[in-house]
């Protein structure tokens, strides 16, 4: 008679245990990744991907400067959420951004910040290299294809 309450003892804490991991693996797989961004690794990740001339003329907080306006940016075209949580993956509309609106938004920072660039070149390299980051970090989405509207 004790072996049967044991037996069914421990089939009992199986099933809950089953049930209990495969309840939270169900809810996980559900959810998106948390990406983690952190400025001063995204400033270095695009600080080596930069060629030596824009290197050259762009400091360190210049640059961490011009990834937090592109952070901003994005954030303004509802790209960013607020706050970090937990939220299930998809998306209800699409957000599309082109990089022309992008381009000529950060120029514009650029000449009231005072950053010294000499070509546009060095901006569209800089956004390459931010958007690689958000890549390599897991943080951006698909591309819009042409039948997304």
């Amino acid at each position: 008679m004790i072996w049967l309450f044991i037996v069914l003892a421990a089939v009992s804490v199986f099933l809950i245990a089953a049930l209990t991991i495969g309840r939270e693996a169900h809810r996980l797989d559900a959810l998106a990744p948390r990406a983690v961004y952190q400025l001063e690794q995204a400033a270095d990740f695009v600080a080596q991907s930069l060629s030596e001339s824009t290197q050259a003329r762009l400091t360190m907080e210049e640059l961490e400067q011009l990834l937090v306006l592109h952070m901003n940016w994005l954030h303004a075209k509802g790209l960013l959420p607020d706050k970090a949580v937990d939220h299930r993956q998809g998306q209800e509309t699409a957000v599309v951004v082109s990089d022309d609106s992008l381009i000529g938004f950060l120029l514009g920072k650029v000449e009231e910040l005072g950053i010294d660039l000499v070509d546009d070149v060095d901006i569209v390299s800089i956004t390459q290299a931010h958007l690689a980051y958000f890549d390599a970090i897991g943080a951006i989405g698909p591309l819009a294809s042409g039948t997304d509207t």
